[in-house]
């Protein structure tokens, strides 16, 4: 059996087949199929045991040294450095989230680091947004963080942040993907080294001095708000490396938040780790009546998050754009929002009122960059994906889960209300959005370019102008956006959005509606358009 049937047995029922896991490990630790290295919205993801293993994850590192070390002026500014020698001294953090062997690939990191001469200091488990803000602190030269985010649990990742902390552009990856796919032709030659020294940082700390020297977060009052409303908040972690996180931050005792699924579980109990509605339900169900506070779902690298009270769900469609609203209308500040193409246009409606620009991108939070910058012309004072990553202005580059629960907290410490009648008073002034995505799944050996093509082709088979069948729905095209997969935009402002994954093997699928009663029909048409052109073509449409 190979690693991916392995992985099968095991999701299929990972209690009774946990003991595979053995087996999928020799597989990481002995697998020396070379693989094609390409980083997608998020890093480099694989399965662990059949792409990614240990000999693929020392071919990157090798990867990542050569190309500071052939010291092209493009990579050394994508680094925010001068010189190898001063990648070598500035160093570089390593660590991961709490996936199958995620010490011992951040050790073969290390090992091959320090081989070069390296200086490297060891994260352990920690989260996304504290090794953005640990880079920053210790004015390293990178973090390398071994994690796939939300992916499924027979998933491995590996995340390159350069000194500003903020997520590797495609200045820096494409070289080192080139590079690294030239390495694979000899990979075995590249051994493994145990590493010298271990130098262990805590990354918790080094974010608390990150916060706090940037102030946007008012911790005094979060504090004494828990201090008079304790038990109100539930957090379920999802196994993940923010277990036990925001009390440290916050300095309170660990039972003053509900802190759900903390324990040790590679498999996440056999979920899909995302902050998802169905994920929620457990932290939601911990909600009493009648209680100021909230449910929050984080995913296993803590970069995305989820909201909820007993009175609704507030996905980050949602949630952004309340964040948008209180840090213009209560903190003062200023700047553009930058949201990726499939969000919500909720925010648009918000920010016309305020006359504030509103800058779409590509999705992936790394096209966020240029606007999270200190020396930003034009300046995020929010920037969120769907996908439930958010920052603000004068923090971390990378998406913040942390970040997120926290501006939740101060929100409600603020106006003493839960956070959904928060969004319908919003709701009230600048109208209803319903949003929602989904997604269809292809089977990985059937992933190719071809999937993109066939969508791609959708922005010339269809004009402005055109009548657009949904379900028993006749809608009008007001405009077609290819800056990421295909957006079709109708006359009265709902939109489809179909896109292919840079991380799975999946297409996804993004929907918005004024209408709440044509929010299902979007989802269950769209999904059928979907199919249909990835598995036949954009002929099967005539």
């Amino acid at each position: 059996m190979k690693a991916s049937n392995l992985w099968q047995e095991v999701l299929k029922a990972p209690n009774k087949n946990q003991h595979l896991l053995k087996d999928i490990e020799k597989f990481a630790k002995e697998n020396t199929e070379p693989a094609l290295i390409h980083f997608g919205t998020s890093g480099w993801r694989g399965e662990i045991g059949s792409d990614f293993t240990m000999q693929n994850v020392r071919v990157i590192t090798k990867a990542i040294i050569e190309a500071v070390k052939g010291e092209d002026r493009q990579i050394l500014n994508s680094f925010g450095i001068k010189s190898f020698n001063e990648f070598k001294e500035r160093g570089v953090i390593v660590g991961h989230d709490n996936r199958l062997l995620g010490k011992e690939f951040a050790y073969e990191v290390i090992g091959i680091l320090q081989s070069e001469g390296i200086n490297c200091y060891y994260a352990g488990e920690a989260s996304t947004p504290e090794f953005s803000a640990a880079v920053v602190e210790l004015s390293a030269s990178a973090s390398i963080n071994l994690t796939p985010s939300h992916n499924p649990p027979n998933y491995g990742g590996l995340k390159l942040n350069p000194s500003d902390g903020g997520p590797a552009s495609e200045e820096l990856t494409k070289p080192i993907e080139k590079i690294a796919n030239e390495l694979m032709k000899n990979a075995n030659s590249i051994k493994s080294c145990p590493p010298v020294a271990i130098n262990k940082i805590d990354a918790t700390e080094l974010y608390i001095n990150f916060i706090k020297k940037r102030n946007m977060i008012d911790i005094d009052k979060i504090k004494n708000f828990l201090s008079n409303n304790p038990h109100t908040i539930a957090v379920d972690h999802m196994h993940g490396a923010t277990r036990g996180k925001l009390a440290k931050i916050l300095s309170v005792s660990p039972g003053t938040f509900i802190c759900l699924r903390r324990e040790d579980d590679p498999l996440f109990e056999g979920l899909s780790p995302e902050p998802s509605e169905e994920n929620l339900k457990l932290a939601l169900s911990h909600l009493r009546e009648n209680t100021l506070g909230f449910s929050a779902i984080i995913d296993p690298d803590g970069d995305r998050v989820r909201f909820a009270d007993l009175k609704r769900q507030i996905p980050m469609n949602y949630f952004g754009a309340m964040a948008f609203h209180y840090l213009y209308n209560y903190k003062g500040l200023r700047g553009v929002v930058v949201k990726s193409v499939g969000t919500s246009n909720f925010v648009n409606s918000i920010a016309e009122a305020f006359r504030v620009e509103v800058i779409e991108t590509k999705v992936g939070f790394k096209n966020f960059r240029p606007y999270l910058l200190p020396n930003a012309t034009k300046k995020a004072i929010v920037a969120f994906e769907e996908s439930d990553g958010i920052s603000i202005q004068n923090h971390t580059l990378e998406k913040d889960a942390i970040l997120g629960v926290l501006l939740a907290l101060e929100m409600i410490a603020t106006f003493n209300k839960n956070l959904s009648d928060y969004l319908e008073e919003i709701e009230k002034s600048y109208g209803k959005y319903y949003s929602d995505r989904t997604g269809i799944e292809i089977p990985r050996e059937s992933f190719g370019p071809h999937v993109k093509e066939n969508i791609m082709a959708l922005s010339k088979h269809f004009k402005i102008g055109d009548s657009f069948k949904i379900g028993d729905l006749e809608k009008k095209i007001a405009s077609i956006v290819d800056l990421d997969g295909v957006k079709i935009i109708f006359n009265d402002g709902s939109w489809i959005m179909i896109r292919p994954s840079g991380t799975e093997p999946k297409v996804r699928i993004y929907i918005e509606t004024k209408n709440k009663e044509e929010k299902e029909v979007f989802i269950e048409e769209a999904r059928i358009l979907t199919k249909k052109i990835c598995l036949e073509g954009i002929g099967s449409l005539t």
